[in-house]
């Protein structure tokens, strides 16, 4: 059975030269006619029927799918290549699980309600606060599908999530293979029974996972972006299991919860049980004229003044990299013997930098909302300037609050929103903490409370 394939939808020019040598495969045209739509096979977006063609290869003319270009061409004659998922694993040497934390009381109930999610095949959503543990909450629930024989998946939009992800999943499952699909990966594909993706990958699977695990769903582009969502319920198993988790799900979402349709668990205090850090909304005034006119003395450089007399490690979030990067020019003009450096989604470096920031190389590090989520640090503070602008929606600026605080023996820290004008979305974000450390009370999650 050829693994390569198992699972998968691909390509001609995706395969290894010995996939076609399958006779057990199977092939699919590259869009699929509905009335007058065209619809792409990968990415299920919709291509009109009448929509202008171009000469091919394959001597006629054809048109493609510019949805999901970036994974390669699909045209009109293309061909996708198809192996059912077999579920062939190698025995795993016990024990499977190898994580020996303990849950708390809430992330116990959390797990035994996504165990039995998993065992019965459904859909369950985890609202769970930044920092409340998510991915150990799983861990039992994985372990039960590893041991069954079946195939998972966590996915996420980010990058970022995915290589922070690995390297706990590996401790926590040592003995079983597992791999890690993102667009930059260097690692060749391997079959394995435990697939660690970006949510972009899943375009490449189908019919592939008893179990699908999506993180941060509320992330961009996932929670905008339909062929992805198309992407994940393709690579899923008709019965497989949909988990979702989020500390931030969307208006469409809390209102299924309400009209009980959709299941969720709620967890609204931390694994460490400290409330979270309840950000302070601080007037900063024309911040961009502060940048452009280098004034010393405007509020957003008195902060970071104030932080760095005090030794704190903090990140700096900042709406887009154009005003990043002139941030930290003037920055390196007024603190020269600081150790700082700002991270984007265009640096080719972010790997190096992040961890940088994390062996404490660094006192602060710049940022656009690349970091807003996925990324741990032991004991830092964070400043969001310019919190006004609409790049900061309620659940970036929810997230953003919750790198704070998030290590159990650095619990707290400061979180301030530095605004030229409150908006709905700072108000909001600033009052769901609110809500979460009140519900967290109101159960007696909290420490002292």
């Amino acid at each position: 059975m050829n693994h390569f394939l198992m699972g998968r939808e691909l390509l001609l020019s995706e395969l290894k030269e010995d996939c076609l040598k399958e006779d057990n495969g199977m092939t699919s045209k590259g869009f699929i006619e509905v009335g007058q739509q065209q619809i792409c096979r990968r990415c299920g977006s919709n291509q009109p029927k009448d929509r202008q063609a171009a000469p091919c290869t394959c001597g006629k003319n054809c048109f493609y799918c510019i949805r999901c270009l970036q994974m390669g061409k699909v045209k009109q004659c293309s061909k996708f290549y198809h192996i059912p998922e077999k579920n062939q694993f190698i025995p795993i040497k016990e024990p499977i699980l190898t994580w020996r934390g303990q849950l708390s009381q809430q992330q116990e109930i959390a797990s035994k309600e996504i165990e039995t999610t998993i065992k019965t095949g459904q859909t369950r959503l985890i609202w769970a606060v930044a920092g409340a543990g998510k991915t150990e909450m799983l861990f039992k629930g994985i372990e039960w599908a590893i041991k069954s024989g079946k195939r998972v998946c966590i996915a996420s939009p980010r990058t970022d999530v995915c290589l922070e992800l690995a390297p706990r999943l590996k401790s926590a499952f040592q003995y079983v293979e597992q791999i890690t699909l993102y667009g930059e990966m260097e690692e060749s594909y391997s079959y394995t029974q435990l697939v660690i993706a970006t949510t972009h990958q899943l375009m490449r699977f189908r019919e592939a996972f008893d179990v699908l695990i999506i993180d941060e769903i509320d992330a961009f582009p996932f929670d905008t972006d339909k062929s992805l969502q198309y992407a994940a319920q393709k690579a899923k198993k008709t019965t497989g299991t949909l988990i979702y988790l989020s500390a931030t799900p969307n208006k469409k979402m809390r209102q299924d919860i309400a009209q009980k349709k959709l299941t969720a668990s709620v967890l609204p205090a931390r694994y460490h049980g400290f409330e979270l850090p309840e950000p302070k909304a601080i007037w900063a005034g024309d911040w961009r004229k502060s940048i452009v006119k280098r004034q010393k003395n405007a509020v957003i450089f008195k902060e970071i003044q104030r932080l760095l007399q005090a030794k704190r490690r903090f990140l700096v979030f900042v709406p887009n990299i154009e005003l990043m990067l002139e941030f930290s020019s003037c920055l390196a003009d007024f603190f020269p013997d600081c150790s700082f450096t700002s991270v984007s989604s265009e640096d080719e470096q972010r790997k190096e930098k992040v961890q940088k920031m994390r062996d404490e190389s660094y006192q602060f590090m710049l940022t656009t909302t690349i970091l807003e989520r996925g990324v741990t640090f032991r004991d830092i503070d964070v400043l969001v300037v310019g919190a006004e602008d609409r790049t900061f929606t309620e659940a970036a600026l929810i997230q953003i609050a919750g790198r704070v605080g998030r290590h159990r023996d650095f619990p707290t820290g400061e979180v301030h929103y530095l605004h030229y004008g409150q908006t709905k979305a700072l108000k909001d974000a600033i009052a769901q903490i609110k809500k979460m450390n009140q519900l967290a009370r109101e159960r007696g999650l909290l420490i002292g409370k």
